[in-house]
């Protein structure tokens, strides 16, 4: 494999278009597999998780269809060198093998063969595919064979040996979710969560319950519903859409007297929740918005509008040790992970 000296940690050098960027940002980036630069990882990709508010936008746009949902993604990667959704701006994460490693990379003890999840966004990941394999729609996953590369600063975690490969994908890709919920909820919290049911939420959900007084989630299917107090998830479980902003606001105010949450965690992949997120928060509290759907413009302006004195937190994928603490709540919930292993095949 041919090496090029001198690229930029933060993969810059991989920028075509605009000059000047870096890849997240970046409109256009060089996917060129034939050769690497000195300090790259080259890794051949066998999966994609894709982001769930990016997954649910191109399924939507393509009506479902399997065959116009292909032809979107390998259209946004001859697009932009990246998997990198034009509505969303978001990507996912991917699953692969070490093919390559620069020669200025050789203290990371990586070798060919090596298996890895990338803990880094789809949507400055310089990533080629020579062919989508299948659509998993109910995962958000899709089957791959291609290439990709993660540059000097790009984090990534070995694949776990005692979890399956596509759970041990999905869970990671979510991983700062818990990793902030842990951080984030105090002893005794009235936690609130809007897209409970999902993969981040019910992660969010497992790890509040550790320290909250009391977990209150939000879905819209009933089975899902069910299945999160069934497993003990949640104290309650309402369902109601987090787009009906003064339906979830009198919900949470019923339930808590009036008090209202301390922390409320927006896991929901789908636009406009953030208003049902703020209006759910007390003065003086804190909203985390996970979620990529979430719009930074109607998050401020709406806070400012409605009076609301909070903190509100943009979801940062990452936080340090993420990756190790949200595997280990699989681990040690038997009945969230059984559940995640029956979807993650």
């Amino acid at each position: 494999m041919r090496q090029l000296p001198g690229g930029d940690p933060f993969g810059s050098h991989r920028v075509i278009a605009p000059r000047g960027v870096l890849p997240q940002p970046a409109r256009t980036l060089d996917n060129d597999m034939s050769r690497i630069w000195d300090n790259e990882i080259l890794l051949e990709v066998d999966t994609l998780n894709i982001d769930s508010a990016s997954f649910a936008q191109v399924s939507e746009s393509a009506g479902g269809d399997a065959g116009r949902i292909e032809a979107a993604i390998l259209g946004i990667v001859a697009d932009r060198g990246k998997m990198q959704n034009p509505v969303t701006g978001s990507g996912g994460m991917f699953m692969g093998t070490v093919a390559a490693v620069g020669d200025r990379l050789a203290d990371r003890n990586l070798k060919p063969g090596d298996r890895l999840v990338s803990l880094v966004s789809l949507s400055l990941t310089p990533l080629s595919i020579e062919e989508i394999r299948e659509i998993r729609t109910e995962t958000d996953q899709v089957v791959v064979n291609g290439r990709a590369i993660l540059f000097e600063s790009g984090i990534y975690s070995p694949l776990p040996d005692d979890l399956p490969p596509a759970l041990a994908l999905a869970a990671l890709d979510v991983a700062g979710a818990p990793a902030q919920t842990a951080r984030l909820v105090s002893e005794g919290d009235t936690v609130v969560i809007f897209g409970a049911t999902g993969k981040s939420g019910m992660l969010c959900a497992c790890q509040a319950a550790k320290r909250a007084g009391r977990v209150i989630g939000f879905g819209r299917n009933p089975q899902k519903c069910q299945k999160l107090l069934e497993l003990g998830l949640c104290h309650e479980v309402v369902r109601a859409g987090a787009t009906d902003a003064l339906g979830c606001y009198r919900e949470v105010r019923r339930l808590t007297g009036g008090k209202m949450a301390d922390l409320v965690i927006n896991c929901v992949n789908v636009p406009d929740t953030e208003m049902a997120s703020i209006l759910s928060c007390r003065d003086g509290g804190t909203v985390y918005f996970f979620s990529m759907a979430t719009s930074f413009t109607k998050a401020a302006l709406g806070a400012e509008g409605c009076g609301r004195d909070i903190n509100m937190i943009i979801g940062n994928g990452y936080t340090r040790g993420h990756a190790e603490l949200t595997l280990n709540v699989l681990r040690e919930s038997h009945e969230l992970r059984r559940l995640y292993e029956s979807l993650y095949k």
